[in-house]
């Protein structure tokens, strides 16, 4: 009898095809032996059925139906799957060797932890790492503040999902964070020093690319709720002005790369107003986005040259 825990991976897909072999090859060619993969495709049309229908064999099932978006798939992979721990690999992005097995390492290490989370590398649409995203050792509090970690570096128990409750489909942006918010009121989340479980690959079609303007209105939404939610109450009379310093800052971050510096700065000020040391946290952002507003040449090409290197199709 098997008594390492079961995994089960879920990937949402949509017209990815150009990234969706390499996000499956990487869950596949995993070390790790007791392992559950689905593929949630949301009827794709661009060859991406065929991708997923030649490594069928090796999947332990798959669906390609029209759903209601991102959440909406990996709800319903959630329902497929019986692993105790579960996480989803988004299309786009990939899983590092011994990715899997590192995360199960975790959890037994950490047994109060209801969710484990690594650094994540950012790739460029041909694989290539151009950053990487260094978290630290957060609890609720960060969440609240709007830390935001990078869902593919992200394996939970699924007893702790269970207690969480799914996605919620009304959020297309920021679910992850969601998820993550309502999973640190019910139990210990875990940072994992010096570890990169996956990548998050950068490109035109992203969300956070194509849609970096959207990112804010999700963020003052989720301030909002927070601030409603009466489990949140608790935690309310130290973090107020962080959160929604944290929200402000996430909407500049968002629109900078958006490239609307001068919608980012009024963001910036805002988050300025509501909690310093949270804004200045992007003081090298708001000065680009000064610049930039300036037309100060110089700065300005230097900002555009440096997302074009990230976004070669920007």
């Amino acid at each position: 009898m098997n008594d390492q825990p079961l995994v089960s991976i879920i990937t949402p897909s949509y017209n990815q095809a150009q990234f969706l072999e390499e996000s499956i090859l990487s869950v596949l060619n995993q070390d790790y032996p007791h392992l559950e993969y689905w593929v949630i495709d949301g009827g794709s049309d661009d060859g991406s059925l065929d991708i997923i229908k030649k490594y069928a064999d090796r999947l332990s099932g798959w669906v390609s139906e029209k759903d209601n978006g991102q959440a909406d798939a990996i709800n319903n992979g959630i329902g497929f799957v019986k692993g105790e721990i579960v996480a989803w690999l988004n299309s786009d992005d990939v899983y590092r060797p011994n990715a899997i097995t590192s995360a199960v390492q975790a959890l037994s290490d950490h047994p109060h932890a209801g969710m484990v989370f690594s650094d994540v590398a950012s790739i460029d649409e041909f694989g290539e790492v151009f950053n990487l995203m260094h978290y630290g050792d957060w609890g609720l509090p960060d969440l609240m503040a709007f830390k935001i970690i990078g869902q593919a570096g992200v394996f939970m128990r699924r007893s702790i999902l269970n207690q969480a409750g799914l996605l919620d489909p009304t959020y297309h942006y920021l679910l992850d964070h969601h998820l993550w918010l309502r999973i640190g009121l019910v139990s210990k989340i875990q940072y994992i020093e010096n570890e990169v479980w996956a990548a998050a690959r950068m490109h035109a079609g992203a969300k956070n690319v194509a849609h970096a303007e959207q990112f804010g209105a999700e963020a003052y939404r989720l301030a909002s709720w927070i601030e409603q939610e009466q489990a949140f109450k608790p935690h309310l009379a130290n973090n107020r002005k962080k959160i929604w310093a944290g929200a402000y800052r996430l909407d500049g971050f968002y629109l900078l790369d958006g490239g609307f510096p001068k919608q980012a700065l009024v963001a910036y000020w805002k988050a300025m107003k509501s909690d310093p040391p949270t804004a200045l946290q992007d003081w090298k952002r708001i000065l680009f986005a000064v610049f930039y507003k300036l037309e100060l040449s110089r700065w300005r090409e230097m900002y555009n040259n440096k997302r074009k290197k990230k976004f070669q199709d920007k």
